[in-house]
């Protein structure tokens, strides 16, 4: 299962509309034949690809594969029939399929004979893919918020300077993270003041393309600004409800969402409970004064405070990122 799970990781795929997956076909000996990975929607699955690689071979082997087997006609057809077809006789996979259309991988194998072990390793097989599968069954993208500050919670100085608060490992961190999301939000204000590229820049480019770019609020963006180049696609909604927001994304089919800002459009997400992890770049320096990193979240008592869990800490560079699940 670690190897398919590793072929699953080594394609550079954002938590768009699927899954990363990775397959592992072993002939009847147990020697391996074939391997595969997933490369996003409209191509072959990691199944179908690991089989052709494997030819003949496949004919009485065993296929070990990350996520369950969809049986699903989509753009590909089902992998439950390609492996019937090649004569697979056992089936073990991790993560059981949670989308509702694909599902039914395995009881179709069982039923026509094939020898199938599920939820093998399945915490291993199901951290690959935890904001689709948080998409797929709770009906909204998964939101991470992005914040870089100082320790004393500032964002820019009181002239509106903030160009560099952390250093540079932590930004090429930053285009890492954007690179696992298929779409990568900020408000209006942020654009007037910052002017961000919002792009995969120090890091791989997903397969897809760069990330969707959105843009929140009434304002327009200002033109010359470098969200109006070429080189990823922007959004504009011209809303503050983030709800609204959430709702327009889900509908382009978008599972992982990186709002970087500013202040009040994370607190606004923070207060409708619509953010899920939180990674915070923690630069070890003071200011005093100057932009806070988040604005008022109607907290008035040590009782409400908004802790996270399964916090990470890591050093990067000469600063620190604090991440964690929010609820």
């Amino acid at each position: 299962m670690q190897r398919a799970r590793d072929l699953a990781v080594s394609v550079v795929l954002a938590d768009g509309p699927n899954p990363r997956v990775g397959c592992v076909i072993l002939d009847s000996g147990g020697r391996v034949v074939g391997e595969g990975a997933h490369h996003g929607a409209g191509t072959p699955h990691a199944e179908v690809v690991a089989l052709a690689a494997a030819g003949v071979n496949a004919r009485g082997g065993t296929a070990v594969v990350s996520l369950e087997p969809c049986h699903h006609t989509g753009r590909t057809g089902p992998c439950s029939e390609a492996l019937l077809a090649a004569g697979i006789h056992r089936v073990v996979y991790g993560q059981t399929d949670p989308h509702a259309l694909a599902a039914g991988g395995s009881q179709a194998l069982r039923a026509a004979g094939v020898d199938v072990e599920g939820e093998v390793d399945s915490d291993l097989a199901a951290d690959l893919n935890r904001a689709w599968t948080f998409a797929v069954t709770q009906g909204r993208p998964f939101v991470t918020v992005k914040m870089a500050a100082t320790l004393d919670g500032r964002v820019a100085a009181v002239d509106g300077t903030s160009r560099w608060i952390t250093g540079e490992e932590a930004r090429r961190d930053v285009h890492r993270l954007r690179s696992e999301c298929d779409a990568v939000l900020v408000g209006t204000g942020t654009v007037v003041l910052d002017d961000p590229a919002l792009t995969v820049r120090d890091a791989p480019v997903p397969l897809g393309g760069q990330p969707l770019r959105v843009v929140v609020g009434r304002r327009d963006i200002p033109e010359g600004a470098r969200l109006r180049d070429e080189g990823a696609l922007t959004l504009h909604l011209r809303t503050h409800d983030v709800r609204a927001v959430m709702t327009a994304l889900s509908e382009r089919d978008i599972r992982h969402v990186l709002v970087e800002g500013g202040p009040t459009l994370i607190a606004a997400f923070l207060d409708a409970g619509l953010v899920d992890e939180v990674v915070w770049y923690v630069a070890p320096a003071l200011l005093g004064a100057g932009a806070p990193a988040l604005s008022d979240l109607g907290i008035n008592t040590i009782d409400h405070v908004l802790r996270l869990r399964d916090v990470r800490v890591v050093q990067i560079g000469g600063d620190a990122r604090i991440s964690g699940r929010v609820g």
